[in-house]
């Protein structure tokens, strides 16, 4: 009787009648599973040895997923006919059930064939692999195949015929817009899922050939779509991706479910269409022209003058016309030597003990006059050159490394190329640095921690000043045991060690600058701000709407960002690894506008309230490629336009987001604060209308081995910025389908106008509802699901209908 039950719930479910879901909490872990999962357990715990269907597992671990998938080839013998379409397509399901003998067979079912019994140990690596569907789903939400043979079961009831293919696919399932596996709310994750850095790669052009099986557009946590092959009678088959049990099993959506004889909704050229239709959106929300960018949106600017305590300006503001280069202010060298000034290698006070060769008494001697009677010898090589270093910096000789500068030298540069950099560009780069007392007249002072502090010099003197650094003439910074151990490094020493390629296209890059430089020197000024944020915002009680967001997967925050604040994904020793082996966003931006680089000279390390902004810098130079695939491709030609006070109209924001240890640690309240007041205190300007400010050209701000979740930071810095007045340009650097889900949220959040507080307050809600409760490395609840979930339930029922529309559809 019992079996009879269960062949007619089975046949119930091939004609698409049960779509409840059915809830279970295995192991305190709730997920969904549908009807059929509950009738597969059932045939395969209650049945019969005899009368249990034949299940043949296969095993094939792609590159891309570390788990092992079994694809199920449930086989059968019929003699109904199968049409020709059918038979060609590879990633049909086919279905059988063996004949029985004696009173153990099955009643109402026809059968032929033969009959072959599962080993006892194949029923129980079946068993094992449904088990662990189970309780660990794959988190790739990809489409189900059942293999079947040509003749498919016949099953009566009321007289007609049922069949089980998998030609039809559910029309509302391809309307349901598709959302990432982070967006599940009810799904366990994989080890995979602990890889925080895993890359989201495009779709795969070569998954679901066949138009009769809806697959998923986008490739989820940089896995390959599934493949299905042909599964013959008598062969293994195997699913190259990791899928969930209710991918094979669904009552509603899975396109591999038979549904019924017919043909599918979109034919294969239309779903190929669609597909590739899709993988050509590179980006979405408001038109990047739309938003505003500098000088167009800017008011005129006040006059530049000097501010005792607040502005620090290097030049005469009188003399400063376009296309001249600025007049030095004051017209002497003031030589101070503090703790709140840098400290000149110029400065009389720059000495180093000598033992007189007579009488053998240490002496004080000027190292500037050591450091311009060694620099001005000729250099014919790269040993020169480095004798030339130590021979100021004598107590390092035993530990600095020249490897890389001589691999640039000797192996990089072409004969005529190393000809031209021994006889012309150093000489050039040593006279430039050697007028350090004539162009950097007045004290720099130091912006350390707590200070609101500017700095504008012009851009000969910040050549200037490099090429101290190159020469490392800098006193007292070749060591953090100094005054100067909450600053980062900026003699160059560390960049001339090693045998890195890295150091190699570091060095090109910078040598580009300086050989631009000494071509054409440029005329303009650069603004240095240190700007900490005296009181936090309260976050929750803020009434402002979110403002515009285009975010697109291609493009550069650089490039596609001009007039833009763009933000640098900083350390909080601005620069990070500029000058030794670091090579992310932040070092190649500050690579490609070296004059960035001048910050480390007097830019003590960040607090948590504070940001530095620079405004002026150039682009020298292009590149290709990231971190160990850094390129520098060449010179770079900036036709930015100039500000009033003659600064290219680049703005960049240096805010160092936190290094979080574990993935859960980042939601708690304390660590969102920070990071949403980091953003702010780098967004805001106060003094400023807020229709005289510019976009926000931003990315996946601390998400790299500082450990950050992309969804997080790109929600938190929209609030920021909408707190600050400003639209959002974001770049998810080649990410699309974390392109879909912000604009996803965005779009939801913006059209129910729900506010920056009433986001916050939903951050705080997920924090003390899933995170501060979870036992395991991630929740299984994310964030995104949540906040979809929370905003539809708390809408009026007469809004609820719209609100549907747009949650994606795992979270309904």
């Amino acid at each position: 009787m019992a079996a009879y039950h269960l062949l007619r719930f089975a046949h119930l479910l091939k004609k698409g009648l049960p779509r409840r879901q059915v809830w279970t909490k295995p192991n305190n872990t709730s997920f969904v599973v549908s009807a059929q999962v509950v009738l597969m357990t059932a045939l395969i715990d209650f049945e019969p040895l005899a009368k249990r269907l034949r299940v043949e597992t296969s095993v094939k671990t792609s590159p891309s997923s570390s788990l092992k998938v079994p694809s199920l080839c449930i086989q059968s013998r019929d003699n109904e006919t199968v049409d020709q379409e059918r038979r060609q397509n590879n990633t049909e399901a086919k279905m059988d059930i063996r004949p029985k003998a004696g009173a153990d067979r099955l009643r109402g079912v026809k059968t032929k064939g033969y009959h072959q019994r599962i080993g006892s140990r194949q029923q129980q690596k079946f068993r094992n692999t449904l088990e662990r569907w189970l309780v660990k789903p794959s988190k790739n939400p990809s489409t189900a195949e059942v293999c079947q043979t040509q003749e498919d079961v016949q099953m009566t009831d009321d007289g007609g015929p049922q069949s089980t293919s998998a030609e039809s696919v559910d029309s509302q399932n391809a309307e349901k817009p598709i959302v990432s596996d982070s967006d599940e709310e009810t799904q366990p994750l994989t080890p995979a899922d602990l890889d925080e850095d895993s890359p989201v790669s495009p779709p795969s052009e070569d998954a679901a050939e066949s138009g009769l099986i809806q697959t998923q557009p986008h490739n989820y946590g940089g896995l390959e779509n599934q493949e299905m092959e042909t599964c013959p009678a008598s062969s293994e088959r195997s699913v190259k991706q990791n899928t969930k049990i209710t991918d094979f099993f669904s009552g509603t959506s899975s396109p591999g479910l038979p549904v019924g004889r017919g043909r599918p909704d979109k034919l294969p050229e239309k779903q190929d269409a669609d597909k590739k239709s899709a993988a050509d959106v590179k980006w979405l929300g408001t038109p990047i022209n739309e938003l505003k960018r500098m000088p167009e949106c800017g008011r005129p600017r006040p006059p530049l003058k000097d501010v005792p305590g607040r502005h620090t300006v290097m030049i005469r503001t009188d003399l400063l016309q376009n296309g001249k280069v600025p007049v030095p202010y004051p017209g002497k060298f003031k030589d101070t030597w503090d703790d709140v000034h840098v400290k000149m290698p110029c400065s009389s006070w720059n000495l180093f003990p000598v033992e007189d060769e007579e009488t053998r008494e240490r002496q004080n001697k000027s190292r500037w006059e050591l450091i311009k009677e060694t620099l001005n010898k000729e250099f014919t090589s790269q040993s020169d050159l480095k004798n030339a270093i130590l021979k100021y910096n004598a107590s390092n000789a035993k530990k600095w490394d020249f490897t890389a500068l001589q691999l640039y030298c000797t192996k990089v540069l072409e004969p005529d190329a190393a000809e031209h950099l021994f006889g012309s560009l150093l000489p050039d780069m040593v006279q430039l640095a050697l007028r350090a007392s004539e162009l950097c007249t007045k004290p720099i002072p130091l912006l350390k921690r707590g200070t609101n502090h500017s700095i504008t010099m012009s851009q000969e003197q910040v050549a200037c000043l490099l090429a101290n650094a190159f020469f490392c003439t800098f006193p007292r910074r070749n060591s953090r045991r100094t005054e100067y151990y909450n600053y980062p490094d900026i003699n160059f020493f560390r960049l001339f060690e090693g045998s890195s390629s890295r150091k190699i296209e570091k060095l090109k890059t910078l040598m580009c600058y300086f050989k631009s430089y000494t071509e054409e020197k440029p005329t303009g000024l650069v603004t240095f701000t240190r700007k900490s944020l005296d009181k936090p915002l309260n976050w929750k009680s803020s009434q402002t709407p979110l403002t515009k967001l285009h975010i697109t997967c291609e493009g550069t925050i650089e490039n596609d960002g001009y007039g833009m604040l763009q933000v640098d994904f900083a350390n909080k020793f601005v620069g990070g690894g500029v000058t030794s082996s670091g090579l992310v966003q932040e070092e190649i931006r500050f690579l490609i506008n070296p004059e960035l680089i001048v910050s480390r000279l007097f830019t003590e390390a960040l607090n948590h309230n504070e940001c530095l902004i620079i405004t002026g810098t150039q682009q020298y130079s292009k590149y290709t490629g990231y971190a160990q695939t850094y390129q520098w491709s060449g010179n770079h030609q900036d036709t930015t336009p100039r500000d009033g006070w003659q600064r290219r109209c680049t703005e960049i924001v240096a805010i160092d987001a936190l290094q979080f240890k574990s993935f859960l640690e980042q939601f708690h309240p304390e660590k969102i604060n920070r990071e949403l007041n980091k953003a702010y205190c780098g967004f805001a300007r106060p003094e400023n209308e807020k229709q005289n400010l510019a976009a926000v050209a931003t990315g996946n701000w601390g998400c790299g081995v500082f450990g950050g979740d992309t969804r997080l930071k790109a929600l938190l810095q929209m609030l920021a910025a909408a707190e600050a007045g400003r639209d959002v340009a974001y770049f998810t650097f080649g990410d699309s389908q974390l392109m879909t889900d912000v604009h996803n949220m965005h779009s939801f959040l913006t059209q129910r106008k729900i506010s920056v507080g009433e986001v916050y307050d939903l951050l705080g809600q997920y924090y003390s509802s899933v995170c501060k409760s979870c036992l395991s490395r991630r929740p299984d609840v994310s964030l995104y699901s949540f906040i979809y979930q929370q905003v539809s339930s708390s809408l009026a029922p007469d809004d609820r209908g719209s609100a549907r529309q747009h949650v994606p559809t795992d979270c309904r």
